[in-house]
């Protein structure tokens, strides 16, 4: 099986900063944001956008952890911060691949239960297969794939990250 590679480090390092300039134009009117990911790559795409966004804005930026069953998305969700700790905060759901939508749909669930005052979604590659209707608001790439092709995206312990296709 062949590997496409659609986002190199280069390019990965480049959405990350882009994504987080317009985190910044959509939070700017707020002292703190949630940025929340989806374990584990969504997870650590979270932790590079909010390290970025650290870098450019005076916002107070806290990570969440969020852990959904991808095989059974509706059992319930786990997250690192407490809902008091994001209630009526800006908050920005992020994974890394947006495939069927299913596990972005019931993260999004998950959220709804508690007030907030902006609540936002991050993805580094939009694959246009929704089931759902749920859209990233902020997206490193969109595709347009088969059903048959698989994408993923891998984070590098030694920062060679890249998404290829597969």
């Amino acid at each position: 099986m062949s590997k496409n590679i659609i986002l190199t480090n280069q390019e990965i390092e480049h959405k990350i900063k882009r994504i987080a300039y317009q985190i910044y134009e959509t939070f700017v009117d707020e002292e703190e944001v949630v940025i929340a990911g989806i374990a584990s790559n969504g997870s650590i795409f979270a932790q590079k956008i909010a390290l970025a966004l650290s870098t450019i804005s005076t916002l107070k930026v806290s990570l969440c952890e969020v852990k959904v069953d991808k095989q059974n998305p509706q059992l319930p969700i786990q997250t690192s911060l407490t809902k008091e700790e994001y209630e009526n905060k800006g908050l920005v759901l992020v994974d890394d691949v947006l495939n069927s939508g299913t596990t972005l749909i019931y993260a999004v669930r998950h959220f709804l239960d508690v007030p907030l005052k902006k609540f936002k979604t991050a993805v580094l590659v939009d694959r246009n297969h929704k089931k759902y209707p749920v859209k990233a608001d902020f997206k490193g790439i969109s595709l347009s794939t088969s059903l048959l092709e698989h994408v993923q995206v891998v984070f590098d312990d030694n920062g060679d990250d890249y998404a290829f296709l597969s």
